[in-house]
């Protein structure tokens, strides 16, 4: 995205802010600035566009980090200065991009490759107000699984030092800390890796690279595990009394029954792959938005790029459409579906058996012939924008949830911060509901343009009106597609979590309607909420039957703490173990999800404890000699006050044990403190 198409007025949180304040003036100069260069280093560098210089030594110093930024996945502030040694890549993004997203793939990638060489620094420059916060930001990086330290460069200091037009940026800072050349845009493994490698050996002939390690602190190591993971999209059937819900970082789908909240499918293994079969074994990559005709479940398969269809009968997946690999053009030509390469489809909605996809990759709608196979761009040119008009001729941006009411298609196109309609006759148009273009986006209730929301996600019509996920807005709003109204429904606006009538959300991304309740998936809270069509009252639902949602052991590695006691000495012969459980304040136990601890002595059978009560009394029995008593914790917990949000952890405990006579004591003493984050 360039920031050069930077409309005159940009308002936000529901101000108007005009091209005369000193933040809009600043944005402006920075292009202006890159517009103007054309005969200084850094434009050279970059070969008037072209993104690469022959030469692997850069010339002009690397603007250095401003001292008070805020960094994430590390647990101090890094300066270039101290990186001297490593080639460095900048990579300047906002986590509402599309585009940023599929670079992801390709740093890691990179990183993977040269893991001592090179250092990757996100630069996230937002573009939403929601976006300027570094707790949002925290859980972008969790959501895309960003291994990498990056810096909140919330007013755009560091993208005004560098001089950058739009998202994704990359700069290359060779190790002596001067800027080798940058590039905008996806697509940049290939090249990147050819110039890293080229860098690496230059600077290896002087003997100038520093192949010692970089000590991080991960964001995904200071949380713990919930049981759904930033669930993407939900969808409630009430015909099969089912909820399908996209548990989009576990890379799965869980099925709940709509009359008791028990999980009664889970499909997929839970690991990152293009893989079909059956329930247990198939694998998906960050699923999202689904669709369903009451026997098939079709699943976007996001950051596969594909098309899944879920025989619920049969408990098989199978790819319906994609290769597996992202398409880089802008299609207007369709083919079948498994010949066809796409990107990053987002969301879904049926009619008259016509499978319609909000394609958020290339700005577009697709439609597909799930019985012949057929698939083929739907609506929009490819260009992001927000340009109404027949169907081949509008564009769109980032349509990211898709729904319908018989007569037309409605979708939420999240960076131009509207809410929009499709013709279901192809000679048809597309029409603007309410906001209005990229930059015009807030919290607002109106009519038309007047209106301002905040990159939503998602949509669902139901008896006459629209349901939006106005993501970046917490809140549920309700649009009128008749009357080119919108008024909030539910939230108050704040990140949180919260029941009841003035309810709190964190980014909710998808939206279903069933049995007069609201299904949200509430993204960032890792949670499904429920808002009462007719009371409004919001509430999280409670599922029953986690233990089903645990990683299956036979797909993946163990993932728990070890924890090693000090050795106790103890008599031969018969013993008592007091095994106790310390959870951190403000949680407890999860009494719908059975905890359990399994006692190892080598001596005996395995003693299993379910539901325990601590602390625990076990008897063992040792004899003379070295010994060691294993403790197995599977632990399922809540947070005190707010008991819809729960997590899972594994832990062993080893205890040494030396066994001899005359110790004089026959007690084992043991204990697993269980931490989370910020708890010391």
């Amino acid at each position: 995205m360039d920031i050069s198409s930077l409309t005159r007025t940009e308002r936000t949180a529901g101000t108007e802010r005009t091209a005369g304040t000193l933040e809009t003036i600043l944005m402006v100069l920075a292009v202006l600035i890159v517009l103007v260069l054309s005969n200084s280093q850094l434009a050279v560098f970059a070969q008037e566009g072209k993104g690469q210089m022959p030469e692997y030594e850069g010339k002009v110093n690397a603007p250095e980090f401003p001292d008070g930024m805020q960094w994430l996945n590390t647990e101090r502030p890094i300066s270039l200065r101290e990186l001297r040694g490593k080639v460095v890549l900048l990579d300047f993004w906002t986590y509402c991009c599309i585009n940023c997203m599929h670079v992801i793939p390709d740093l890691k990638k990179l990183e993977h490759k040269y893991p001592n060489e090179l250092v990757v620094i996100g630069v996230h420059s937002a573009k939403f107000t929601n976006e300027r916060d570094t707790d949002n930001i925290r859980q972008a990086i969790l959501r895309y699984e960003i291994e990498h330290p990056v810096v909140n460069d919330k007013d755009m200091i560091v993208w005004q030092a560098y001089t950058v037009r739009g998202w994704p940026s990359l700069y290359l800072i060779d190790p002596a800390g001067k800027i080798i050349g940058y590039t905008s845009g996806e697509g940049i493994y290939e090249p990147f890796d050819k110039l890293i490698g080229k860098v690496i050996e230059t600077f290896d002939a002087k003997k100038l690279i520093d192949r010692r390690p970089l000590s991080l602190k991960l964001e995904r190591n200071r949380v713990p595990a919930s049981m759904l993971a930033f669930p993407g999209k939900v969808l409630a059937d009430e015909k099969s009394k089912r909820l399908f819900i996209a548990d989009s970082n576990h890379n799965r789908i869980v099925v709940l029954s709509l009359e008791d909240n028990s999980v009664k499918e889970v499909i997929g293994a839970g690991e990152i792959g293009l893989i079909d079969g059956s329930f247990e074994n198939s694998a998906f990559n960050h699923p999202q938005g689904m669709a369903f005709d009451g026997t098939t479940l079709f699943v976007a398969d996001t950051e596969n790029h594909a098309l899944r269809a879920v025989d619920l009968a049969r408990r098989t997946v199978t790819t319906i459409a994609g290769t597996g690999q992202q398409s880089r053009e802008h299609l207007t030509f369709g083919g079948q579906g498994k010949q066809i390469a796409l990107n990053s489809p987002w969301d879904l909605t049926l009619h008259d058996g016509m499978l319609y996809i909000a394609m958020a990759g290339p700005h577009q709608l697709w439609r597909m012939n799930p019985k012949t196979g057929g698939i083929a761009p739907y609506a929009g040119t490819g260009r992001e924008a927000r340009i109404d008009g027949p169907l081949a001729e509008a564009a769109l941006a980032q349509p990211s949830g898709i729904t319908t009411d018989g007569k037309k298609l409605y979708f939420a196109d999240s960076e131009v911060s509207s809410i929009r309609s499709a013709d279901l006759d192809p000679s048809g148009n597309v029409d603007t509901i309410v906001g209005e273009d990229l930059f015009e986006f807030g919290d607002k209730d109106g009519k038309g343009e007047q209106v301002r929301l905040q990159h939503p996600l998602g949509v669902a019509y139901h008896d006459g009106w629209l349901y939006v996920a106005d993501t970046y807005n917490n809140k549920i709003k309700r649009v009128s597609p008749k009357e080119q109204t919108s008024a909030t429904f539910a939230g108050t606006g704040m990140g949180g979590l919260r029941d009841g009538e003035s309810a709190m959300f964190d980014e909710p991304g998808g939206v279903s309607v069933a049995l007069g309740k609201l299904y949200v998936a509430d993204t960032n809270n890792h949670a499904i909420r429920v808002v009462d069509l007719k009371t409004k009252l919001t509430e999280t639902l409670q599922i029953k039957g986690l233990e089903k949602l645990r990683p299956r052991a036979v797909s993946r590695k163990f993932a728990g703490e070890v924890i090693e006691l000090p050795t106790q000495t103890v008599e031969p012969g018969d013993l008592t173990l007091t095994l106790n459980l310390e959870l951190p304040k403000g949680y407890k136990l999860n009494a719908l999800a059975p905890s359990a601890v399994v006692i190892a002595s080598g001596t005996g059978p395995d003693q299993v404890f379910r539901n325990p009560q601590f602390p625990i009394n076990a008897k063992v029995k040792l004899s003379e000699g070295d010994a060691t008593v294993k403790a197995n914790f599977v632990v399922y917990y809540c947070e005190s006050e707010k008991e819809s949000l729960c997590y899972f952890k594994e832990a062993v405990v080893n205890v040494p044990v030396k066994v001899k006579i005359g110790a004089g004591n026959r007690t084992l003493a043991a204990a697993y403190r269980l931490q989370v984050a910020n708890d010391q």
